[in-house]
C-alpha cells in the first residue's frame, strides 16, 4: 500500500527528547516499511525515518526558531497533503481534528488516531460534523466521552522490542513525564518518602507549569532523596527505567494510553499506577505491576514488589506491546478502509450497470 502519515510539527519524528505521539509515529512508519509498504511521512525536516520524508517545515517547532506561528506551519502541512493526496491509497493523520475538513474532501480513504484526551467541551460538535470520518482510539477508555464517533478500531501503542531491555533489580523509584499536577508528581514524592526510597524524576517542565513547579515541587527536590534529572532521550531513558525498582504513575486524569508504562515494562520494570483512564487496560495487576486507588495503597504496593518477576513483566510486554503488533493492526485497518471505499465507489465506465444494494 501507498500510505501517507501526517505527524505533528511540534517535535521531530522521532523527537529529540519529550514527545509521545511523535515517537509512536516513528515506530509505526518504520514497521510499516519493514512490512513492505511505501510510506511517506509528512513531518518536520529534522525528522528521521525508514520511509520517505516529505519535510513540510525546516525544524520541529518547539526546538526551532522562536516566534514561529504554529498555524502557519500547519497550513503548509495541509497544502502539501492536498497536492499529493492522489499519490496514496490511504492517509493516516495523527494531528487530531485539524485536517478533517480537507481529508473529507480529497476522495482518498483516511483515518485519524486520537492521541489525546477527549473529554473537552466542543469535541462532540466536531464529531457530528464529520460522521463519515474514521477514528482509531488508543484505549477503550479514551472513547468514553465520544461514544458517537465513528470508531473503527482500538489499537494500543507498541514499541520496538529491541529498544529497552534489562532485568536488573532497581534501587530507586522512577517518575517520568510532564511535571503537571494531573500526572501526580507530588503524590510520587510523598509515596517515595513514605517507603524510604529515593525518587528520581525525569521530566520536562512546561512553560505554563513553571509556577506550579517552583511552588509545589522544587522545595522537595534536594538532589539526594528526590532528584530531578530533566528530560531524557531514548538512550538515557533505558537505564533510567531499567535501574528503577518501579515506575510510579499516580495520575489524576483520564490518561488515553500512557506510553511510559510500556517503556517501563519493556525494561522488566513494574508499574505502580492509580486506577484512572487506560491504566486497567495496560497494567496487569499482580503481573506487570499494581493498580492502586490512593497513596496508602501505593505505599503498600512498593512493599509487594518482591512478588513480581521482572522477566515475566518483560514477557508480557513482548506479547502485548510490540511495534510489529501495532503495525499489523493498522495494516488491517488500512485494508478495511480501502476495501470499503472500493465498494462505495460507483463504476463510472461507459455502459456500466448501477450496483444494486
Amino acid at each position: 500500500m501507498r500510505i501517507a502519515q501526517l505527524a505533528p510539527l511540534a517535535e521531530s519524528v522521532p523527537p529529540k527528547l519529550y514527545g509521545g505521539t511523535e515517537r509512536v509515529v516513528a515506530w509505526l512508519v518504520d514497521e510499516l516499511v519493514e512490512l513492505g509498504h511505501d510510506v511517506t511521512l509528512f513531518a518536520s525536516g529534522d525528522s528521521r525515518t525508514k520511509g520517505k520524508l516529505h519535510p513540510v517545515w525546516p525544524r520541529a517547532l518547539r526546538l526551532g526558531r522562536k516566534g514561529v506561528d504554529p498555524n502557519a506551519a500547519c497550513a503548509v502541512l495541509l497544502e502539501a497533503v492536498a497536492r499529493r493526496a492522489k499519490d496514496f491509497d490511504v492517509i493516516h493523520a495523527h494531528i487530531d481534528w485539524l485536517p478533517l475538513p480537507l481529508l473529507s474532501r480529497l476522495g482518498v480513504p483516511f483515518l485519524t488516531t486520537m492521541h489525546g484526551r477527549l473529554d473537552l467541551p466542543g469535541l462532540a460538535d466536531v464529531v457530528r460534523e464529520f460522521p463519515g470520518a474514521g477514528f482509531v482510539s488508543i484505549s477503550e477508555h479514551q472513547r468514553v466521552p465520544l461514544p458517537e464517533a465513528n470508531w473503527i478500531a482500538t489499537i494500543q501503542h507498541g514499541l520496538p522490542s529491541h529498544l529497552f531491555q534489562s532485568f536488573d533489580e532497581g534501587s530507586y523509584l522512577a517518575f517520568l513525564g510532564r511535571l503537571t499536577a494531573e500526572k501526580g508528581p507530588e503524590d510520587a514524592i510523598r509515596i517515595a518518602r513514605s517507603v524510604g526510597k529515593p525518587l528520581r524524576i525525569a521530566a520536562k517542565i512546561p512553560r505554563a507549569e513553571t509556577g506550579y513547579f517552583k511552588k509545589k515541587l522544587e522545595p522537595h527536590i534536594d538532589g539526594r532523596t528526590v532528584q530531578l534529572v530533566g528530560e531524557v532521550d531514548d538512550a538515557k531513558k533505558q537505564p533510567f527505567l531499567a535501574n528503577a525498582a518501579a515506575l510510579l504513575f499516580p495520575i489524576d486524569w483520564p490518561e488515553p494510553f500512557g506510553l511510559v508504562m510500556i517503556e517501563a515494562m519493556a525494561c522488566g520494570t513494574p508499574v505502580i499506577a492509580y486506577r484512572s483512564g487506560s491504566v486497567p487496560e495496560v497494567v496487569e495487576d499482580g503481573v506487570t505491576g499494581f493498580i492502586v486507588e490512593n497513596e496508602d495503597q501505593a505505599v503498600r504496593a512498593v512493599g509487594e514488589l518482591g512478588r513480581l518477576d521482572r522477566r515475566a513483566v518483560r514477557a508480557r510486554f513482548e506479547a502485548r506491546f510490540s511495534a510489529s503488533r501495532m503495525a499489523r493492526e493498522y495494516e488491517r485497518a488500512y485494508r478495511d478502509l480501502i476495501a470499503d471505499a472500493g465498494m462505495k465507489k460507483p463504476d463510472l465506465r461507459p455502459g456500466a450497470q448501477p450496483s444494486i444494494p
